[in-house]
């Protein structure tokens, strides 16, 4: 046994904000979106009859993979890590133009695109926000050697 104190953890610093929680809640959101999605052209690719079923396959098993990008991201976010921010940023940052095609659909994609662009746009602010940066232990540019700042 040693007689070092464990050093305390950022999840030991105080409560999470609801910022950051809310954040990781809209990229677990859009992460299981991702995967139903693999899932179902996954399913109609294998038992269906697409048009292309190995294009049907490919698709499905790629929004199941991409899925992993934001649910390991909200799962950072919770866990209060610096490093899950950048994924999470880079999830919403690739939803916008997602959005903004479904947007030009003349179908009921409409809908569909308002919504991710509503939670793209949301994320992107609660993750730029000074509390989640400073929740994560972010600092601004310039201030590495500001200890107290």
């Amino acid at each position: 046994m040693t007689t070092e104190q464990t050093p305390a953890t950022e999840e030991d610093s105080g409560p999470r904000p609801r910022r950051l929680t809310y954040a990781a809640a809209l990229a677990a959101l859009e992460g299981l979106a991702l995967v139903v999605g693999g899932v179902w052209m996954l399913a109609e690719g294998l038992a269906g009859s697409p048009h292309d079923r190995g294009s049907a396959v490919t698709g499905g098993i790629t929004l199941i993979v991409l899925a992993l990008l934001p649910l390991l991201a909200a799962r950072g976010l919770l866990k209060r890590k610096s490093w899950s921010r950048g994924p999470a940023v880079i999830t919403q940052i690739m939803a916008l133009p997602v959005a903004y095609n479904l947007l030009q659909a003349d179908s009921v994609a409409i809908p569909a695109g308002i919504a991710l662009a509503v939670v793209a746009v949301a994320s992107l602010v609660l993750l730029v926000n000074p509390a989640t940066t400073q929740a994560l232990g972010i600092k601004g540019p310039g201030r590495a050697q500001d200890g107290g700042r």
